[in-house]
């Protein structure tokens, strides 16, 4: 399998009507072809990359994860099967289960039957004996079919094949239109186009002075589904709703890819701070670089030499790494991790890569046995320290080296900094492997076919941690970026008949994936932009908003519907044991709640959009994700090796927008009872006070939520809006 592969070709059924509009992540996980799958657990034997070989399951082949994972073209009838689920319910469809009709003949064949009412209805010639000799019936086979017009077909007449234009159409003067080999369009096709028409429909008439969709196909033009979207929005800028600095923010044919991380974007939390209600909560304006400038300045990670490894739980650490750290990350080996150890113990610990990843590994090892770092005492050395001080010694001779194993030890030294909440120290690192991996994949032949597979977990892990940085702190991008749309997805290490110690779980790791891009492409289609009323209607705003959100949530939708059973969180409020699942359900959360906020800072500006139905259901939609995320406080601690950081300035962005809706009384009747939201909202400002000793960034965060909660109470008992609640 080659690293490189080429760019995504765009469905014809996208082509045709869209030109590519609203790039999707068609994410599926099925554990259904297995046997007894039903008693499929996370933990089981069972190996993810065992799995991935079904016909039916998630493979990078068969998906769409964005635009590398490109599989063999299909014509319009081969639908997806989400394209099948939209069309099963509206119209019989015998490949979908559906019955036929009474006489046994389906729906299509008894169509064929009918005269097209699609084509204008020109007069017929009329034969001086009516004679109809049997050349003259419809062909029966498809090629033949091939040869006619659409005109001759409907009058069931014999085409003579010439183009551009038949004899018949000649003297009809009609338009000319032969049916093209592989576009066959039944029942469930014509409803998708539909569908996809009403989707172009609604942002043509959404497009802002004039600005025009192109009718020409990207196939055609070359152009991607990133770059259509990227033309659609393109106007934003004019409206005031894109920011304009130094050229980033505007749209362009030769977008770059829009599941990746944008270069400015207001999705971090103290942008919330701008906005009315919210911006009454704090005493002093803040600027939202203040927290990266924090991090610059705090002291450097004292590491110390006298730091001694104790090889005595040895053990116990590699396997609390794989069942509770690898599964986030998918970066070891598990096959060859034998080797590993032996060469590192052969070395004494104090030379070379193998030494550095096995140390790195008993520190992130020792991190994930011991429960959330804010759970330490601050008077000992946080977990796995040690290991980690041994690693980090070695790591001026392994990170000058150009080879996968140096840039996976620098992948696992930025996992236990993001876990020790360093995250300048650990984009630092991160840095340098992402400027190795581009120098590896530059050109051929640089990553051997052997490291093909870890390669693989390399990039995605580079690519995911930067991205989650990004959406926190201003820090420049790396462009790694630019490889997503040639790179393959993970598809399991080979068994090379060791033990393995642990099992190579790639569920977790290919979801996180896409909803890591899903979210990129959130950051990019709604927040690279600032809403102004001064230059934009609100409700020119909304019309704008609406298809793009409807889009995204549909997408996330399908993300979750993608997931297989043993990943599949509940979306009520059952308490989940499963650390992966409750991640998962987090961030689903997440995401879910930064796709519908434009609404509720919209009505923060203007109270009277509230009136419109649409926009309350919306807001009602983003609140609710937001109190799933706030009323188990506790719940962010199952992943508190990766995102802890994260986490937390997510909880504080969260709860600005539901301090602020509590104190407009159209959002506020949205929410649970003022009671319910006082000890939801203190339950944040305790957890973010326990978190406060471990970065700067998060000391100021949870000072400003305590003084804006101070503030919020204030404000209720002047108005009396509380009890009116």
């Amino acid at each position: 399998m080659s690293l490189h592969t080429p760019s995504p070709e765009v469905s014809p059924v996208s082509a045709a009507t869209t030109n590519g509009a609203f790039p999707r992540d068609s994410f599926c996980l099925n554990l259904s072809t297995l046997p007894d799958s039903s008693n499929f657990l996370l933990k089981s034997a069972l190996k993810s990359p065992h799995l991935l070989d079904s016909p039916t399951a998630f493979s990078p082949a068969s998906s769409v994860l964005g635009g590398p994972f490109k599989s063999r073209p299909r014509n319009m009838s081969q639908s997806s099967g989400t394209d099948r689920e939209m069309s099963s319910e509206a119209t019989p469809n015998p490949a979908n289960g559906a019955p036929p009709t009474s006489n046994g003949i389906d729906a299509r064949s008894s169509t064929k039957k009918r005269p097209s009412t699609d084509t204008i209805d020109y007069p017929r010639r009329r034969a001086t004996i009516a004679v109809i000799h049997p050349v003259y019936c419809v062909p029966r086979s498809e090629t033949d079919g091939f040869k006619q017009c659409e005109i001759c077909r409907s009058r069931k007449s014999r085409c003579d094949g010439t183009r551009p234009k038949c004899r018949l159409c000649t003297e009809l003067n009609a338009e000319c239109v032969y049916r093209e080999p592989g576009i066959k369009l039944d029942a469930g096709d014509k409803l998708i186009l539909e569908h996809l028409n009403r989707i172009e429909g609604l942002l043509q008439t959404n497009l802002a002075n004039g600005y025009t969709l192109g009718t020409h196909s990207p196939a055609a033009s070359n152009s991607t589904s990133d770059d259509f979207l990227a033309r659609s929005t393109g106007n934003m800028a004019a409206l005031g709703l894109v920011q304009t600095i130094n050229g980033i923010g505007t749209w362009s044919s030769t977008a770059s890819n829009i599941s990746t991380m944008p270069k400015t974007h207001t999705t971090a939390a103290l942008n919330l701070l701008q906005s009315p209600m919210i911006r009454d909560l704090v005493s002093r304006p803040y600027d939202p670089k203040i927290l990266l400038q924090l991090e610059m300045s705090r002291e450097s990670l004292c590491l110390g030499t006298s730091l001694g490894v104790d090889l005595s739980n040895t053990g116990t650490y590699v396997q609390a790494f794989f069942e509770r750290v690898n599964v986030f990350y998918a970066c070891l080996n598990p096959y060859t991790w034998t080797s590993y150890y032996q060469t590192a113990l052969s070395h004494g610990f104090r030379d070379g890569a193998e030494s550095c990843i096995v140390l790195l590994v008993l520190a992130l090892g020792h991190a994930g046995s011991m429960g959330s770092i804010s759970q330490q005492s601050v008077d000992k050395d946080p977990p796995g320290l040690a290991y980690f001080a041994a690693a980090w010694a070695l790591l001026p001779s392994i990170i000058t080296r150009n080879n996968m194993l140096a840039a996976q030890c620098q992948i696992l030294a930025a996992a236990y900094l993001v876990y020790l909440v360093r995250p300048v120290e650990a984009w630092n690192v991160l840095t340098g492997a992402s400027m190795k991996l581009q120098l590896l994949l530059s050109a051929p032949g640089r990553v051997s076919p052997a490291e093909e597979e870890l390669s693989k977990r390399v990039y995605w892990n580079a690519l995911m941690i930067e991205s989650d940085l990004l959406a926190e702190l201003d820090l420049p991008h790396s462009g790694l970026e630019h490889y997503e749309d040639t790179f393959t997805l993970p598809t399991g290490f080979e068994d090379i008949g060791t033990e393995p110690v642990g099992r190579d779980e790639l569920w977790y790791f290919l979801a996180e994936i896409a909803l890591r891009r899903l979210l990129n492409r959130v950051s990019h289609m709604l927040y690279q932009r600032t809403i102004n009323y001064s230059k934009s209607p609100p409700a020119a705003t909304i019309a704008q908003l609406d298809p793009l959100v409807l889009e995204l949530d549909y997408q996330l939708n399908q993300w979750y519907a993608g997931l297989p059973p043993a990943m599949q969180f509940p979306l009520d409020r059952v308490p989940l044991q499963n650390p992966v699942q409750t991640v998962l359900r987090l961030r689903y959360f997440a995401c879910r709640t930064i796709i519908f906020r434009p609404y509720i800072l919209l009505v923060l500006q203007d109270e009277t959009l509230a009136l419109d139905q649409g926009v309350q259901e919306n807001c009602h939609r983003c609140l609710e994700a937001c109190i799933r995320q706030l009323e188990y406080i506790t719940s962010h601690h199952a992943g508190h090796v990766p995102y802890l950081y994260q986490g937390a300035l997510s909880i504080i962005s969260q709860t600005l927008l539901v301090m602020g809706a509590t104190m407009c009384p159209s959002l506020s009747a949205l929410l649970p009872p003022p009671t319910t939201m006082d000890d939801i909202i203190n339950n944040v400002v305790h957890e973010m006070e326990r978190l406060s000793h471990l970065a700067p960034s998060l000391r100021l965060s949870a000072e400003l939520i305590r003084d804006a909660e101070v503030k919020r109470q204030m404000w209720l008992r002047t108005t009396g809006l509380k009890f009116d609640g």
